[in-house]
């Protein structure tokens, strides 16, 4: 069913894959009919994941990045919308030659013709896919049927796995696999058989449950693989491998391991410092798209938390983040209602909360997101991180907001604003581009938007240049608005750094405050989060966790000097005398 555990499930098997010498891409198959996953409500959804092509993906693609330590291609991520589109766009240009365009064939060739597409395009020995969704759903039956037919045609080549979850009923206390026989049936309905089963559950599977699924869904004992929780989903691929769940794929795929002994070696490393930090480090993310009904969504930051998780893991620190709807800070301070534009904070009373809270934190951090909503709160959650000193680290619009505050209260640019919040401000600190502007007034949103990595050159001896010890570097975006030019000489003039910015030197990617002025003050247009991964964290959170770290540093204690030593350093100092 959905959100039982496929994305990770799919992305431990590629690592296990991959560890053993296999080059293994992953597919990522999405039933919706949208064509990317650019327009969808990320408390709905969660996270847009962005490639380094500019393709809006779902948040899986960031689990598959992580796991397999790879950039993904735009071949590795389809929706119904992709194939659907396609198809028609083909149809319409005389593409079948006439012919009457069905379903079946047409749709599933399409299908299959793009999962053999991404296996050329990154030259893999095994492709890892992923069918979205619950089995049953009308949405992906056509993409089932595509899979049975690439198995039909190349029946050892292909090996299907069914993802299930076995209930245990709280006042029952047993661990039920009806459920699981049920889908393993419904699947057989399709025409396809589960060649294993990875069972998911809050506990581990015993041995009569996978007795009792081998025998009643035809799989054999050694393909039932046990996946209860975890406190860390990393260690997915440790616990799945004492199941020896790699070796018994290749097996079937008539395979030998490249690589032998302890292939995930680099993993468990990682994975024991998740456990054995020696230090908390608190971390307040003020941000917009948390409140789900009665439910906070943290999954619309996901690349965020992991990216703090990385960094703080291997400065052997835990990290805690608290969660801050930036709503609650509006009725907090004087001159917050109303300013960032008509009704904004005006008449609400969002809880009441006290921007001062923020000083029992290590480090802030503002994630990126779009409209007006919270603004204000915002804005002095940042002012606040700002004049007293904390660790800030701000995320596309968050960078925006750090340059909004920074113009309003140091540079005196009297409410200055976001065009995208208020058109009308008298200093549009932040702006779109005259291109851009162009293209919205066609009505060309998706294409008025910077996506995809781009080249980023760094000052030297600036904080950023420091974190990622180069001059050069490319970085994902997915925004539409930038630092108005016309506003960079006078922020500069008041002490604001611009220590990133695009090889022409029209955009500026990162603003910060020099470590003299405060201990770490920083924001980047970019989603530096993308890149982050297990093995290899992202610069720019490590240096923030660092001074978050070093922020929370007790002073070194006095030492008691006892009478004998005050002797010996007063005789010692009158003898120099």
């Amino acid at each position: 069913m959905s959100g039982v555990g496929k994305g990770v499930a799919s992305s431990s098997i590629g690592h296990i894959l991959a560890a053993k010498g296999f080059r293994v891409n992953p597919i990522k198959i999405d039933p919706y009919l949208n064509v990317d996953a650019g327009t969808m409500n990320p408390t709905e959804h969660g996270e847009v994941f962005v490639l380094d092509s500019g393709l809006e993906t779902d948040q899986d693609m960031g689990n598959y990045e992580r796991f397999y330590d790879l950039n993904l291609t735009p071949e590795d991520y389809m929706t119904s919308g992709m194939v659907y589109k396609t198809v028609i766009d083909r149809e319409r240009n005389l593409g079948y030659k006439g012919k009457f365009v069905e379903a079946i064939p047409h749709i599933t060739d399409e299908i299959t013709k793009r999962i053999k597409r991404a296996a050329e395009v990154n030259k893999s020995d095994i492709s890892v896919i992923e069918i979205g969704g619950t089995i049953g759903d009308y949405q992906n039956a056509l993409f089932i049927e595509a899979a049975r037919t690439l198995k039909l045609n190349n029946p050892k080549d292909v090996f299907f796995i069914l993802v299930s979850y076995l209930p245990v009923p709280s006042k029952l206390g047993e661990m039920k696999t009806r459920p699981t026989q049920n889908a393993a049936h419904q699947l057989n309905s399709y025409g396809v058989q589960a060649d294993m089963i990875i069972a998911r559950s809050n506990m581990p599977l015993d041995h009569k449950r996978k007795e009792k699924i081998s025998i009643w869904c035809n799989v054999c004992e050694e393909c039932v693989i046990s996946a209860p929780d975890v406190d860390s989903i990393y260690d997915v691929p440790i616990n799945f491998e004492k199941d020896q769940i790699g070796d018994i794929i290749l097996k079937h795929l008539n395979l030998t391991p490249r690589r032998r002994g302890d292939v995930l070696a680099r993993w468990k490393k990682f994975v024991a410092k998740t456990k054995n930090g020696t230090r908390d480090v608190n971390i307040a993310v003020v941000g917009k798209y948390f409140d789900t009904g009665d439910f906070v969504l943290s999954d619309a930051y996901i690349s965020v938390i992991e990216a703090v998780k990385f960094s703080s893991y291997w400065q052997n620190a835990r990290p805690k983040l608290t969660w801050i709807n930036s709503k609650e800070y509006e009725s907090d301070g004087p001159g917050t209602a109303g300013r960032a534009g008509k009704g904004i904070g005006a008449g609400k009373q969002n809880g009441g909360r006290k921007v001062s809270e923020l000083a029992k934190f290590d480090g802030i951090i503002v994630p990126g997101g779009f409209g007006s909503s919270g603004i204000e709160g915002v804005i002095l959650a940042i002012k606040y991180a700002r004049e007293h000193n904390i660790p800030f680290l701000g995320l596309c619009y968050g960078m925006q907001l750090m340059v909004v505050e920074y113009a309003r209260h140091v540079a005196k640019l009297k409410d200055a604003m976001t065009t995208e919040v208020s058109p009308e401000t008298p200093h549009p600190v932040i702006d779109i581009m005259p291109d851009q502007k162009r293209l919205l007034a066609e009505k060309k949103y998706g294409a008025s938007m910077r996506l995809g990595a781009y080249p980023c050159y760094l000052k030297k001896g600036t904080v950023a240049r420091r974190a990622y010890k180069k001059e050069l570097i490319s970085e994902r975006h997915r925004h539409r608005y930038e630092v108005n030019p016309d506003y960079i000489l006078q922020l500069e003039n008041a002490g604001l750094v611009f220590s990133g910015m695009s090889p022409d030197e029209k955009l500026m990617e990162i603003a910060e405050l020099p470590r003299s002025a405060h201990p770490f003050f920083l924001g980047s247009q970019f989603h530096p989060e993308f890149h982050a991964r297990p093995l290899s964290p992202q610069p720019l959170f490590s240096a923030f966790i660092e001074a978050c770290l070093a922020k929370r540093r007790p002073a070194p204690k006095k030492k008691l000097v006892t009478g004998k030593q005050l002797m010996t350093i007063k005789s010692v100092a009158k003898g120099k005398k």
